[in-house]
Order: structure tokens, then sequence, then C-alpha cells
């Protein structure tokens, strides 16, 4: 006597087996069910409109099916019972005169069955408690049908009352991570917008002194690039904002040519990194669909954070490709490894490494790295050893 089990798929239905799995009480509820009934098998099942899923089992018959284990839907009674909404009750299957000619106990190979819906308490059916036997048994009795009913009530209230305190931890939680990035923010937006406002403001008092023209022309080119660096670190909070408020990063995505995209990232850095080498090579010539802007913002952002942190005597490469239906970029530099404790955190906003902790900068370039990656329904992943350091974004073509 044996199920057609197979495993189940859908994240949803495996986050309900593990809800179910949590409550204490359940292996007592199906060892009571087989001792009062004289039954086998009895498991707690989700029920869909398009699955049978066992969340918990208990078996001494061999029925061979184990929690995450799933039947066709359209071969079980619990389909009926979900659209009826009543329980079934099944004595002896060939003296049943609904069931005696069905087709699920010929199949499973069972003469007694008996489930009962479990509904919650705003009313949503989630599934049943039921148990089968190869042999008749005396399902009739009164004390039955209540015990049944009782346990399917107390599953769907704790099921009920687990979610409610998954929700309450789930939002307290995210209110700390909340406080916890309000207190970063300050901190470190206080301290990185110090240096441009006041380089500003100084520009501002020696210009109303009316300084010869060579020195104003000076004044205001420092100016320019203090409030460049004042609207790079607002963008990049909008950034943080778009992230973790508006659901991800809105893309404009068109065909284009990366290989023009790398060379210009690449020669911007260059040209304030003199002290460094960057090799950059690009072997596809397809054109990727993407946000060019976007992604030009990634390797940027990739780019800086190699040539701050990597030896200055290593080169930083830029690797391009586009094959197996993925599109790849990736940048590696020489240099230390990144300590494992830091590895956790660093895709995370306001995050900095030490090599850059008195540099200006909000430590978010990671994290906008990865929301672009992720944008793009890719991923940002890093390799670190101890001879070199490489992000590669990756990202399904279209």
């Amino acid at each position: 006597m044996h199920g057609s089990g197979s495993a189940w798929g859908d994240q949803p239905h495996l986050a309900d087996v593990e809800a179910v799995s949590r409550i204490d009480v359940v292996p007592t509820i199906l060892e009571t069910v087989c001792q009062v009934t004289g039954m086998g098998f009895a498991a707690i099942a989700r029920v869909t409109e398009e699955r049978w899923i066992a969340c918990s089992v208990r078996d001494t018959i061999n029925f061979g099916l184990k929690p995450g284990g799933e039947l066709k839907l359209e071969t079980t009674i619990c389909h009926e019972i979900r659209q009826a909404g009543e329980p079934v009750i099944i004595s002896n299957v060939p003296a049943d005169p609904v069931y005696g000619t069905h087709h699920t106990p010929a199949l499973y190979g069972f003469r007694s069955y008996i489930s009962f819906p479990i509904y919650l308490p705003d009313g949503a059916f989630f599934g049943t408690l039921c148990a089968i036997d190869p042999e008749p048994r005396d399902l009739g009795k009164p004390e039955i049908h209540g015990i049944f009913r009782m346990f399917a009530t107390l599953i769907g209230v704790t099921l009920d009352q687990a979610k409610r305190l998954a929700d309450s931890e789930a939002e307290l939680v995210a209110q700390r991570e909340a406080a916890e990035l309000r207190e970063q923010f300050i901190a470190v937006m206080g301290h990185d917008l110090r240096n441009p406002l006041a380089a500003i403001q100084a520009g501002i008092n020696l210009l109303e002194k009316q300084p010869p023209p060579e020195r104003a022309a000076m004044l205001l080119r420092q100016m320019r690039s203090s409030g460049d660096r004042i609207a790079s670190l607002i963008a990049d909070v909008l950034d943080l904002a778009r992230g973790r408020l508006g659901g991800g990063m809105a893309l404009k995505r068109k065909p284009v040519f990366i290989d023009a995209i790398v060379r210009q990232v690449v020669a911007e850095l260059a040209s304030t990194h003199s002290e460094h080498m960057i090799s950059a090579e690009c072997s596809t010539s397809l054109a990727i669909d993407c946000d060019p802007d976007r992604l030009a913002q990634l390797l940027s952002n990739l780019l800086g954070n190699a040539l701050t942190h990597g030896a200055s005597s290593e080169p930083v490469r830029v690797l391009c490709d586009a094959k197996n239906g993925h599109f790849t970029l990736s940048v590696t530099n020489g240099g230390e490894k990144i300590p494992d404790q830091a590895m956790a955190g660093l895709f995370r906003p306001f995050v900095r490494g030490k090599a850059a902790a008195d540099r200006e900068g909000l430590g978010l370039g990671l994290y906008i790295a990865s929301e672009i990656a992720a944008a793009h329904e890719g991923e940002l992943t890093v390799v670190s050893t101890s001879e070199e350091t490489c992000f590669c974004f990756s990202m399904p073509l279209r």
C-alpha cells in the first residue's frame, strides 16, 4: 500500500509544511487519532485548488508518504471535502453507498477512511486531518467525530496564532533594522556632508572678498566639485530609499552594446586613480537588454570599490561575456582576503571597509550595485581569497 508521493515544489507550500512541523502537539494528535480509530495512517494535509501535500504524517502501515510528499489532487477525497466543506467518514468502503465504487479507495487500497476539514479562524480553508487503513474500522462513534472536530479546530487556531506571532516578530525585526538604519544614516550623512558643505561655505566667504579672477575661477571649480559630491550623496540616498521602500529600482531597459559602457566607466575611474592599472576585456558583441545607466553605475561602484580596497601594485581586471543564456560582468582586484566576518554584511547599506573608514562615502556602493543586479533579475556575488577578490554580476539574457 503506497502513496504516489513526490517532493513539494512551490515555496508557499514548503512554508505550510514547516508551519505544521513547528506545532509541538501535532505528533500527539496523529498518534491519538490512530489509537481511537485503530487506523494505521494519519496525516495533516495542505489542500489547495491545485495540490494535496502532506504536512505531518504517522504511518504504521507502510503507506509510503512522508511530510512534504504529494498526491495528485484529483485522486483524493480531500479534494471533494475542500469543495463541500463537510467531513467524509467511511467505515467499510465496499458497504458504503456513496464511496463503494469511488476511484480513490481502489487506487490507494484502503477500506476505511475519515477526514475532517481544517479551517483557519478567518474562515479560510487550510486542509484536512485524515486517516486511512486497509481494514474496515468502526468510525461511526460520535466521540470519534468529536475528537476529529476538536483536533481540526485546534490545528487551525494554532496555525493562525503561529502566523500572527511570526508576523509580529518580523515586524519587530523590521522596526529594529529601520531604527538602526536611521541612526547609521544620520551619523554617516552628517559626517560626509560636513566636508563638501564646509568647502562651499569657505568658497563663498572668499569670493565675497573679490579675489583675483584666477583665484575666483579655482574657488568656483572647487565649489562645483563639492556640489557634485553632495548631489552624488543625495542620489545614493534616493537609491537606498527606492530599494528599501519602493520595491526595487525602476529600469529603462533597451538593447545596448556593453563594450562602450565598460570603456567609458573605466576611462572615468582611471583618470582619478592614476596610481592603479585597469585592464578591461569584453568578449561579447551581442546587444544586451539592460538599463545602460544603471549598469554603468553598477560597474562604477564595483570598480571604485576595487580601486579603494585592492592592492595598487596589481591591476584591476574588468571582464564581460555572454554565453549559456547569461550575461556576466566581473571586477577582480588583488590584495588581502575580505575577512569572513565582513562577508555577511558586504551588501548591506552603510557598511564601509577599514581601508575606506576615513574616506568620504555613505558605504552604499555595494548595496546599490546589488539592488541594480536584482532589478535586472540577476545577482551579485563575491569570491575572496588571499590572492584576489572578484565581484561578479550575472543576469539572464532576454
